[in-house]
């Protein structure tokens, strides 16, 4: 059984997809660091200084107050809707969803490419060569 656990593990497609895995997940932070670090603040300047991170509503507020962060609303036990955090979510699946449309698309542009090229002629068996000398020779008398 531990044998064919290892050669089950070892095939190309689990390698490659662990691989895919990891390298997806490390995209993931990236992404999300472009979009929390960079791209959400700019958009909540551009919108009058919103920080979409502290973007919610309470619905619920056992201690009925005001809070100015969702930390603080969350610490006090309100139950919150949280805005803010769902339009990052949105904007990170944007960005990975644009970026995977380019990289099918580059994958997808380069097997049009190998399609298009024009194959040699597969190259004429032994015997085809035999016979095409016979029969010049027999054209020759």
């Amino acid at each position: 059984m531990l044998k064919e656990f290892k050669t089950f593990a070892m095939k190309g497609n689990m390698v490659d997809l662990a691989v895919g895995v990891i390298i997806g997940a490390a995209f993931g932070a990236i992404v999300g660091s472009l979009v929390d670090d960079v791209f959400m603040p700019i958009i909540g300047l551009l919108l009058g200084g919103t920080d979409f991170s502290n973007l919610f509503i309470v619905l619920k507020d056992e201690a009925a107050g005001n809070y100015a962060t969702l930390a603080a609303a969350q610490e006090a036990g309100a139950v919150t809707v949280n805005i803010g955090l769902f339009i990052n979510a949105v904007v990170k699946f944007l960005i990975v969803a644009l970026a995977l449309f380019f990289v099918v698309k580059g994958i997808n542009s380069m097997k049009k490419k190998e399609e298009e090229a024009p194959k040699a002629p597969p190259a004429p068996s032994k015997e085809e060569a035999l016979l095409t000398e016979i029969r010049d020779l027999l054209a020759k008398k």
